[in-house]
């Protein structure tokens, strides 16, 4: 019996869309008003989902806990009130797009979780816009 168990979270973060290879005006016209020299923020939500057998002990498929854990030291901490594009290591040179930032936070929180569990990152940037990654298909 696989089932599963999601996390919500929250980080707020600033971050600037723009490639260092392209010109301004290339940049101006991918990214538009998301590449304001002095940056931008969101208030992102994230929910953390696994999946994965019921552990017949324990009755978990894994303890909340555990994961509210994960979650805070791989993302919470090292994410919120931080400009992904100057503070965070992962983006130094990958651009913070709410897809790639999705993908990040999937491959922190992969590592930490047992390999026979799925897992699956929904990002939300706004109210009306969301990332969902659940690693290579």
């Amino acid at each position: 019996m696989r089932v599963t168990i999601s996390r919500k979270a929250h980080f707020n973060a600033a971050h600037r869309l723009h490639r260092k290879d392209w010109t301004f005006e290339k940049n101006d016209a991918v990214f538009g008003k998301c590449n304001n020299a002095n940056f931008h923020g969101h208030n992102y939500g994230l929910t953390v989902s696994v999946t994965g057998k019921i552990d017949p002990e324990t009755g978990f498929v894994l303890d909340v806990k555990v994961l509210a854990d994960i979650i805070l030291e791989e993302v919470e901490i090292p994410f919120d009130h931080k400009n992904l594009n100057l503070d965070v290591p992962e983006f130094e040179d990958l651009n913070p797009t709410a897809e790639n930032i999705a993908v990040v936070i999937w491959n922190k929180i992969r590592k930490r979780i047992q390999p026979d569990f799925d897992l699956e990152i929904v990002l939300n940037e706004t109210d009306r816009n969301f990332v969902t990654y659940k690693g290579e298909e």
